[in-house]
């Protein structure tokens, strides 16, 4: 893929991911932050691009135009798809969005809905099986008295084991070459801390959950643009076939770390926050995600062989499933 076709495409994310109108200043400044960071990995100015999507000083038939492959003008939809659906199914707005990028990219529109209702149905997960209200992040639930008594019904080498499973899957997800299987990350990231706050004796629903990652740091659509974007400037993302999942692999090794590290420190802070009664304020989150996030990525060569080994066992076809089932 040459680096026009690479500019095309994260052009037509970033114009996705603000395709519904509705991202706050927060989630604006992660989104930049994430363009900024990606800018130090590839020859791109993604800085600059950022800035062209947010002004409208670029359209989407030009941009369009610039994808000149089959693969590439099926994987800028793809891509796109996945930033809308990363917050949830889309909106309106975004479908709106998404049917002038198929036209515009002069796709079929039976194999793109296909596409789309296979992200609709990721995004769609944790709806199924989180439906009761959570309290607010920033409201005790218990005196400082209680705060802590509260116990779980996993076992401390029960609840180690969840988490690292679900870490070493999320490293093997990002290893693979679809672009559905980086947009998986995320709702299982969300059924793992529901699964946790659920052995706590906590029901919570998407909203509390994104809620929760939100004030650790963890964006949605900026971990989905993150995520997608080291693996298209990486050459892994869309490559299938010939050999090309064990030569993305070799790529990859490094940044799979990324979603490793994040699931496991993720999962590790909520077994504290939930355990001690949601006593804990916004500050004393992001200090321990942060020293967490620290440990875990000094772990992530020791189960870089473990992340791959799971890797040859997914394909795409048990993506969804994997969500689902959790």
């Amino acid at each position: 893929m040459t680096e026009q076709e690479q500019k095309a495409i994260l052009t037509l994310s970033l114009m996705a991911a603000f395709a519904d109108g509705n991202k706050d200043e927060a989630e604006r400044a992660e989104v930049k932050r994430i363009a900024d960071a990606l800018a130090g990995e590839g020859g791109l100015n993604l800085a600059a691009l950022y800035q062209d999507v947010l002004l409208r000083r670029v359209s989407l038939a030009s941009t369009a135009a610039a994808l000149t492959t089959p693969e590439a003008r099926q994987l800028a939809f793809e891509m796109a798809v996945c930033v809308c659906d990363a917050d949830g199914v889309q909106s309106p707005a975004e479908q709106a969005f998404l049917a002038k990028l198929r036209d515009a990219l002069a796709l079929d529109a039976q194999r793109t809905g296909d596409y789309s209702r296979q992200a609709d149905a990721i995004a769609a997960a944790p709806a199924a099986w989180s439906s009761v209200t959570g309290a607010d992040l920033r409201a005790p639930t218990a005196s400082p008295a209680d705060a802590a008594g509260y116990a779980s019904t996993l076992s401390d080498a029960e609840m180690d084991k969840i988490i690292l499973n679900a870490a070493i899957l999320n490293g093997a997800l990002e290893l693979l070459p679809e672009s559905l299987s980086t947009m998986a990350i995320i709702p299982l990231q969300m059924k793992l801390v529901y699964r946790i706050g659920q052995s706590y004796g906590f029901e919570l629903d998407r909203g509390h959950i994104k809620d929760f990652l939100a004030t650790l740091g963890v964006g949605l659509t900026s971990q989905y643009l993150e995520q997608a974007g080291r693996k298209l400037l990486g050459g892994l993302l869309g490559k299938v076939g010939g050999g090309g999942l064990l030569r993305g692999i070799g790529k990859q090794a490094v940044s799979s770390g990324m979603s490793f590290a994040s699931t496991y420190a993720l999962g590790h802070v909520a077994s504290r926050y939930y355990g001690g009664g949601r006593t804990f304020s916004t500050q004393m989150l992001r200090d321990s995600f942060a020293a967490m996030l620290g440990e875990a990525k000094e772990l992530q060569a020791r189960y870089l062989p473990q992340m791959q080994a799971r890797a040859q066992t997914l394909d795409a076809g048990k993506i969804i499933d994997l969500v689902r089932q959790g």
